[in-house]
């Protein structure tokens, strides 16, 4: 997720808004998930993709970095690859076969029509109903500031979707999904993981080399698991006390 190694931003689990969430809708087959980084899915939304998968749903990933600048002390040309493949690892864990990066610079994402083009490209080739992003807002939370990179992506990710609905409407047989979630504070939309919580871990856990740099003192399970147990942690108000991973509805 995050790019420079020495990051300690508080890492922040579901965000209760003043309506409770709806759970996810279950009228799709093809999902895409686009992210800025290799372990954005693991530190969001991995439970959820791993329900998916098991239910039968084909989910493919697509990243715009390998993540390259994201392991202090190892140059990118080693880095990127090291990350692409823990990546790789990771998605397999939770039934993902499919995974692409677009190359492009890990830390300096920005949201031009180079960016807009490929993602654009990944939608008309991969067909999916549904898009998945992670969250591209200011904050995470009060005093908990997002990276450019991911607010970079997502407002790519939001305007080339917004273009090829606008182009011809919605449909995923032309490669213009009917919804676009972001894995987000303030959710609209929630999944129920219960049973799906340890294989995230594990996908998590697979980011060794980057996990180990990016804390030192923790172990690498234990960093995943404090993770995705914070993003998965139980809402009784709406799925009985039991895990949920939080998506907040972008479009329609």
């Amino acid at each position: 997720m995050c790019s420079d190694a020495t990051d300690s931003s508080p890492r922040i689990g579901n965000t209760l808004p003043m309506t409770p969430p709806e759970p996810f809708p279950t009228d799709w087959t093809r999902g895409l998930v686009l992210v800025a980084h290799p372990d954005d899915p693991e530190y969001g939304m991995s439970a959820a993709v791993a329900r998916w998968t098991a239910e039968g749903r084909h989910i493919v990933y697509v990243l715009a970095s390998s993540g390259e600048a994201g392991i202090e002390g190892m140059p990118p040309s080693i880095a990127g690859p090291v990350r692409e493949e823990e990546q790789r690892r990771s998605s397999a864990i939770v039934g993902v076969e499919e995974v692409e990066f677009l190359g492009f610079p890990d830390s300096r994402i920005v949201n031009d029509s180079e960016l807009r083009d490929a993602i654009a490209d990944s939608l008309r080739r991969h067909r999916p109903d549904i898009v998945i992003s992670l969250y591209s807002g200011p904050e995470w939370a009060p005093g908990a500031p997002n990276q450019s990179d991911h607010m970079e992506f997502g407002a790519a990710v939001g305007a080339t979707y917004d273009d090829l609905v606008a182009a011809v409407g919605v449909d995923a047989a032309e490669g213009r999904p009917r919804m676009w979630f972001e894995s987000a504070p303030q959710p609209t939309h929630y999944v129920d993981v219960e049973g799906f919580v340890e294989p995230a871990v594990a996908a998590l856990a697979e980011h060794k080399e980057y996990l180990s740099v990016l804390d030192p003192g923790t172990p690498v399970p234990e960093q995943a698991r404090r993770q995705v147990e914070s993003v998965c942690a139980p809402r009784e108000d709406v799925a009985g006390d039991r895990p949920v991973v939080s998506f907040r509805r972008m479009r329609p």
